[in-house]
């Protein structure tokens, strides 16, 4: 399990983080820095401190009211993404937090853990309402269907499972991949699941039929995560081999190839409005891109270490990162910031 952990995330050593506890809503424990406007490489509004080790995943609500970030460290922990203030530290994992995600209406948070079970809260109360086991390692990835009644899960196992979150059982596991399953998305419409493998494969997969409909192949490395576009039209994945690639989800082919990262990009998001892509990678920065032309628009440089984790606010106006650096960045995302970086 260590060998796959250390795949997941590059070759970082992973190590054990402190032993879950008890649901704490404890605010006396995290910081919030306002970032001055007048630094010159520097976009950032709010960081946001808590953390005790690396953070994985962080993602905006759909209202972009709320952020919540995923750590090494055990826990999840939301926050109020205008004050940047902590409202809840969800615990309840047994292992490292890996991926998080918010249902369509806001109201649950799924969590996907080390400890092979993926748990849902409450995010009014800060409550888990559910643990869904099945999986036989670590769960990496996590998403909710459109109308938030179906959840979908991967990981070491090689498996993409479906789950009806009102019974709290598996529907369907979707076999395919011959190594561990990193991420997933579901298409806006929800028909259509999209997974990505450390076999380098994407495969995307019919809801309905329960069966494959393609692979889309090109990377040269595992893949780490995928994201769909608002109109369901693209879809993008950032990877291993340094690159991050858009791909038209219908016809099954490559629109372009995102040249940046130095070495491994590790996520991807796209804006509300399907027009700005933003990823990161280990190269400690995080990369804007125009999604219909693929080029760069600016590279921010608000981490110091690598960064694991990006999310673009729904409404455009906000981007969050996260990495090794243990601290979640909270950053201007709009268009005059991105033409005045490159």
């Amino acid at each position: 399990m260590r060998r796959q952990m250390i795949a997941l995330f590059g070759s970082l050593a992973l190590l054990a983080g402190l032993a879950a506890g008890a649901l704490a809503g404890d605010k006396g424990k995290d910081a919030v820095r306002k970032d001055r406007d007048d630094k010159a490489d520097s976009e950032a509004l709010l960081t946001l401190q808590g953390h005790r080790d690396a953070v994985w995943s962080v993602c905006f609500s759909v209202d972009g009211k709320w952020l919540a970030s995923a750590s090494k460290d055990r826990t999840a922990k939301l926050w109020d993404a205008a004050t940047g203030q902590m409202t809840f530290s969800l615990e309840g994992h047994g292992d490292q937090v890996l991926r998080v995600a918010f249902a369509p209406d806001g109201r649950r948070l799924a969590t996907a853990g080390a400890d092979r079970v993926v748990k849902v809260w409450d995010v009014a109360t800060g409550k888990e309402v559910r643990t869904l086991k099945g999986p036989t390692n670590w769960v990496a990835g996590v998403a909710f269907s459109p109308d938030g009644k179906l959840l979908v899960s991967s990981g070491a196992d090689n498996v993409v499972r479906l789950w009806d979150l009102d019974k709290g059982e598996e529907i369907f596991p979707f076999k395919g991949h011959s190594s561990a399953v990193h991420g997933v998305a579901f298409r806006p419409d929800g028909r259509q699941i999209a997974s990505c493998s450390a076999d380098k494969m994407i495969k995307l997969w019919d809801v309905a039929k329960r069966q494959e409909v393609l692979t889309l192949k090109g990377h040269t490395n595992q893949v780490h995560t995928v994201a769909y576009s608002p109109d369901g039209k693209r879809l993008a994945s950032a990877s291993q081999d340094g690159t991050v690639r858009l791909w038209d989800v219908d016809e099954g082919k490559a629109l372009h190839t995102l040249q940046g990262h130095p070495s491994a990009a590790y996520t991807v998001s796209f804006s509300g409005d399907g027009r700005r892509l933003a990823s990161c990678g280990a190269d400690s920065a995080v990369r804007l891109w125009d999604v219909a032309s693929g080029r760069e628009l600016a590279v921010l440089k608000e981490h110091k270490r690598v960064v694991y984790a990006v999310a673009l606010s729904p409404d455009g106006r906000r981007g969050a990162s996260a990495g090794e650096d243990r601290v979640v960045k909270v950053w201007a995302s709009s268009d005059e910031a991105a033409r005045g970086r490159n």
